[in-house]
């Protein structure tokens, strides 16, 4: 489990929406038990649908010039509490979401500075940054896809 939180972190760290939306969605469809604790309000009713719109926003966004890098500090500390809080969600069952936390913070960490590197060598590629970012989306919801499949 804690090789996920590190994993849910990195999509996280692509994609800040895209990790908490996976996670609520596999909560509240039970596959995730998180009653009981305090990461419980990401398998309430409505959680899902808020982080998906958030998520489709996020992914609308990013296609547009003017968004901000993801290295900024609000935008690089979004990412890194997505990452934490998703990771912890990932590791409340096992007991161990401080681990959790941590592995979910390194993971953003990983995958902000990581996906900002790999986007601009494809985008440079590409000579432009829209394929670049659609590949970069489309390796989010696989990820994100497959982790949660996983659990």
């Amino acid at each position: 489990m804690l090789i996920l939180s590190l994993l849910i972190g990195i999509v996280a760290g692509l994609r800040t929406m895209m990790a908490p939306t996976a996670i609520s969605w596999t909560a509240a469809c039970g596959i995730l038990a998180l009653e009981g604790s305090w990461l419980a309000f990401l398998g309430w009713r409505f959680t899902p649908w808020i982080f998906t719109l958030l998520a489709i926003g996020e992914l609308i966004a990013d296609q547009l010039p003017a968004t901000p890098s993801r290295k900024v500090p609000p935008q690089f500390a979004a990412r890194l509490i997505s990452g934490g809080l998703c990771g912890a969600a990932i590791a409340v069952g096992a007991g161990s979401w401080p681990l959790g936390l941590a592995l979910g913070v390194i993971g953003a960490l990983i995958g902000t500075l990581g996906g900002a590197a790999a986007r601009a060598r494809l985008a440079a590629a590409f000579g432009r940054d829209w394929p670049a970012a659609l590949i970069e989306d489309a390796v989010a919801i696989l990820a994100a896809l497959a982790i949660v499949c996983a659990l």
